[in-house]
């Protein structure tokens, strides 16, 4: 397992990519400079993306047993 250093600035990585994939999402919108195709792969590496962003604050997050 990665250190907690390295995990947080991969973090910060897949949250600055994960900002820029909606801004180029909703400008290819505003647009309508856009194929459906183009559209559904944006938005599959933002899941993506976000799935990624969730595992990294779940392994940074300790273990609550509720």
């Amino acid at each position: 397992m990665e250190d907690k250093k390295s995990l947080m600035k991969r973090l910060k990585e897949l949250s600055a990519e994960h900002r820029a994939l909606d801004d180029e999402i909703a400008r290819v919108t505003e647009d309508g400079s856009f194929s459906q195709l183009e559209m559904q792969r944006l938005k599959k590496r933002k899941l993506a993306i976000k799935d990624n962003i969730l595992k990294i604050e779940n392994s940074l997050l300790p273990d609550i047993i509720a």
